[in-house]
């Protein structure tokens, strides 16, 4: 049996906090997501803790009726507990050593193990059409898992939202970017 699980990275917000809102854009693009994944016969939405996760699918949920679960292990990785200038080549060493952990953060493999375990939750569930709502470094990790080509340079091309579709009909999922920005500025 297949499964579909859409990776959904949350809309534009108003900043990094757990508690940052959406900004006005944000409302308006999460309003765009939901009539983009309306017809994809979701039923079973889990997300982040962080607000602006939650904020971009509950217009969907909504719409479809479901509840929103939330999953604790899909909240986003902390780089660092301290402030770095030098963050970016941070973050794109920690695409490349996966171990690597800064103070106060998590190294990658350990963000990547609580994240995968969300996506085996799932492959075990009845649901066969699954929206799981993160944020871009964690979408990033769980699809490095699957593909170990996707890195940093993917990352950075990552927009707010993206939408990514993995089809299981085996261990490894056939992946989609099912997003575009173009989707945005057709409305």
């Amino acid at each position: 049996m297949y499964k579909n699980i859409y990776l959904v990275r949350h809309c534009s917000a108003e900043g990094q906090a757990p508690d940052s809102d959406l900004t006005s854009l944000g409302k308006s693009q999460a309003e765009t997501l939901t009539e983009f994944l309306l017809d994809k016969q979701i039923d079973s939405i889990i997300t982040s803790p962080f607000k602006r996760a939650i904020e971009s699918i509950k217009p969907l949920a909504d719409r479809l009726g479901l509840q929103v679960k939330i999953d604790n292990r899909l909240s986003e990785r902390i780089l660092s507990s301290t402030i770095h200038e030098e963050w970016l080549k941070m973050l794109e060493h920690s695409f490349q050593d996966l171990d690597i952990c800064y103070e106060g953060g998590e190294s990658s493999r350990l963000a990547m193990k609580r994240a995968i375990e969300v996506v085996e939750d799932v492959l075990k569930s009845s649901s066969t059409n699954i929206i799981i709502t993160t944020h871009g470094n964690l979408m990033s990790l769980i699809l490095k898992y699957y593909d170990k080509s996707f890195g940093f340079n993917e990352w950075n091309a990552l927009t707010n939202p993206d939408v990514f579709c993995l089809k299981f009909n085996n261990a490894l999922p056939q992946i989609n970017r099912v997003w575009n920005e173009s989707m945005l500025l057709s409305n």
